[in-house]
Parts: C-alpha cells; structure tokens; sequence
C-alpha cells in the first residue's frame, strides 16, 4: 500500500513538473521588434489623395498584375488595395484579400458585395500563417504590414507552398525601429534572403505616402 501511495505521489511531482515546464517554456522570440497590429478604424486608409501619393496601379503593374491575374494582399484591412487590384485582374482573376483580424474580413466581405467584385475572396490567416490556396498566387502585395510580423520567416515558409512558378513578392513599408509602425529597409532585405528570396527590384516613388521603400523579390531557386 505504501509502496502505491508513494508511486502516486511521484506520478504526481512529475505531471506537476511537465506542466510548470511547459507554463515556463517562452514562445518564439520575434525576428525583429514589432509594432502591434493595427486594429482600429480602417477607414483612417480611404483618404482622397492616396491614390495620387501610393500609385498603386504603378505598384500591381511593377508586379506584373494584368488581367486574369492571381494577387495575395497580405494584411489586407478594409481592402483598400484589394478593390484596386480586383479592378485590374478583371472577372478572370481572383484577390486573396487576407487579414487576421475577423474585423477586417467582415468589411472585406461587405465591400467586395457593394462594389460587385466577386473576385475578390476574403482569407483570415493567422499571424505566422497566410492560409492562401497552394499553387495560386502570381503576385503578393505586403502594404504597411510588414513591420507588424513578429515571425516573417515562418509566415514566408508558409507562404512559398502559395505561390506559382515566377511569382513576385512587393513589400511597401516605412524606415523604423520595428515598434513604430516602420521596419529598417536592411532588415526587411535580410529577413526574405534567410527565407529563400532575392530582392530583384527596388522603387521609392512611394515615399509621397509616407512609405520609405517598395522592394520586389522572387523565390531565390527561381521557382
């Protein structure tokens, strides 16, 4: 009986030891500092003279988006670039409108019925993991969202099964330290060669919209 009693207490002091292990065990450390992710008005992204100052149609093009077009709008909000892009890609191609936060999908959702663009399809991925369709995505827009990931080469992993042979991947952002809404350029650069990609172009006619850099890259193995 003794020898029971003290089996059941040391199974006991075990399990305990596994669970305050596992309380104690941190999660990953973020890749850089991050700002926390944006989940106020998302009409705050609707100004007049965005258009004129972002250019987002230079943007799409830059990324060889034409008709027909498959786009990913990583971080999407209210859908801001994503009704731009649905516009381009026409009834033949489809926006991947993504976002975490189910806020942003309900407006997507609604906006896509107002405006008549069943192209577009509203995506809640996660915060390491965009949830896209494998083997669809032409080009990937990551607009004033970058800096809000916490774990990019895993988002970036998670990515790659998406994307078609060739696709482009155009990040848009502003120079920081990563906890105010902007990202050091070098950073950005670093991070997407350690997760398999090549910068191949780099642009700043988006600085009219407060946006430092807009940089383009493709799979490093030329998939």
């Amino acid at each position: 009986m003794l020898q029971r009693f003290g089996f059941l207490i040391a199974s006991l002091l075990g399990i305990s030891s596994v669970f305050v292990q596992a309380q104690a065990s941190p999660g990953p450390v973020p890749s850089h500092p991050t700002s926390t992710p944006y989940s106020g008005d998302l009409s705050i992204f609707e100004y007049p003279e965005r258009d004129a100052r972002l250019q987002p149609q230079r943007i799409l093009s830059l990324l060889g988006v034409r008709a027909g077009s498959s786009v990913a709008d990583i971080g999407a909000g209210g859908g801001w670039l994503a009704v731009r892009a649905a516009e381009r890609v026409g009834s033949d191609g489809v926006v991947f409108a993504e976002d975490i936060n189910p806020e942003a999908i309900k407006a997507i959702r609604y906006r896509s019925e107002r405006e008549h663009l069943p192209q577009v399809r509203a995506v809640l991925g996660l915060p390491d993991d965009p949830k896209l369709p494998p083997h669809s995505i032409d080009a990937v827009v990551i607009l004033k969202t970058y800096h809000e990931i916490a774990h990019p080469k895993l988002l970036l992993h998670n990515l790659i099964p998406a994307l078609k042979p060739g696709a482009k991947l155009g990040i848009i952002d502003r120079n920081g330290n990563g906890a105010n809404h902007g990202l050091d350029e070098a950073i950005v650069v670093r991070e997407l060669k350690d997760a398999g990609f090549r910068q191949v172009a780099r642009y700043d006619f988006t600085k009219a919209d407060g946006e430092d850099y807009f940089l383009i890259f493709e799979q490093s193995d030329g998939t």
